[in-house]
């Protein structure tokens, strides 16, 4: 059912926690599945990327829900080392995946000053950011085996041990949007994950990737905008996600919602497509998706920009997925 192993990627739905209440993502991820999507991956934010967007639920609570509800393999995209001691995420990773073994993959990134700051720490420079994060894998993997840890480095632990583990400890992915990220991932991850770009860029950073030794599956997050009208979807993708077409650094380093609202007020639509596909044209999403499948990944998670789930779902369970098989 999944697309796994049959050298069609798995097209996944992407939960937003950010935009959408938990109790109305639930019932999203289960009409996702129902509608023959094969897969799910969650955000885990603290802070919106806007006052509009207007939600941010803890994911580690909802994915316990969703699993439960769902038989769909799931992912979520974290980033230890600030806002969450390795050893917590550690012992999170660890109960999802015995709970639902083979079910489970995490995303380890650096994560971004919106969610971190709340706990008052200084945000740290990228490079002391990528040190920190490859130490909390080294434990996070040390604590999956079954190992007591303790270490002092740029994060610390004293004697932890998770003793709720699973059989095989799931795949951690890396999270990279730049080449240079890629490569760096391949030394440490068991797969790694990306957002839309144009396909020449997707393809350096997966070049990259193997090249550097990395061997593990490929997933991307498509961000797009669908509704029956051209003009409508439009509306919907710049209301929502025009906070979001800023490149690294501003996109790590801003820390509130209300500074995203500031500096994207006069932000285009021309802007966002660049980062959205936005078409009321259900053949141009298909043709996209193919393209980028074509590239290669393992698994593409649809992320629709809007607040309301429902029909985008059900027209691209009818329409665009059994096109793509």
């Amino acid at each position: 059912m999944n697309g796994y192993g049959s050298g069609m990627p798995a097209f996944g739905f992407h939960a937003s926690h950010e935009q959408v209440h938990p109790s109305e993502l639930l019932a999203a991820v289960q009409r996702a599945e129902e509608a023959g999507f094969d897969a799910a991956m969650s955000s885990d934010h603290f802070s919106p990327w806007s006052e509009r967007q207007g939600h941010s639920g803890y994911a580690w609570s909802w994915l316990g829900a969703a699993l439960q509800a769902t038989a769909l393999p799931f992912g979520v995209v974290t980033a230890p080392g600030q806002r969450y001691h390795p050893a917590v995420t550690a012992q999170a990773i660890g109960t999802l995946s015995s709970m639902y073994p083979g079910r489970f993959w995490a995303a380890l990134g650096t994560g971004e000053a919106s969610n971190e700051h709340i706990t008052g720490a200084v945000w740290p420079r990228k490079q002391v950011r990528n040190d920190r994060l490859r130490e909390c894998v080294d434990i996070i993997r040390a604590l999956l085996r079954g190992e007591e840890v303790s270490h002092d480095g740029l994060v610390r632990v004293d004697r932890a041990r998770i003793w709720t583990r699973p059989p095989e400890p799931p795949p951690l992915l890396g999270a990279a949007v730049s080449v240079a990220t890629a490569r760096w991932c391949a030394a440490w991850a068991d797969g790694l994950i990306t957002v839309n770009a144009n396909s020449e860029q997707l393809r350096r950073l997966i070049g990259a990737y193997r090249e550097a030794g990395g061997s593990g599956r490929l997933h991307l997050q498509v961000h797009l905008s669908w509704a029956p009208e051209e003009a409508q979807a439009e509306a919907i993708a710049l209301e929502q996600w025009r906070s979001n077409v800023f490149p690294p650094p501003a996109c790590w380093d801003i820390d509130s919602a209300e500074t995203f609202d500031a500096v994207s007020q006069d932000i285009s639509i021309q802007r966002v497509r660049e980062v959205v596909h936005v078409s009321s044209d259900l053949g141009r999403h298909t043709a996209q998706l193919a393209a980028y499948a074509e590239l290669g990944f393992d698994e593409i998670a649809l992320h629709h920009v809007g607040q309301r789930q429902d029909e985008w779902i059900d027209v691209f369970g009818a329409k665009v997925l059994p096109q793509l098989r």
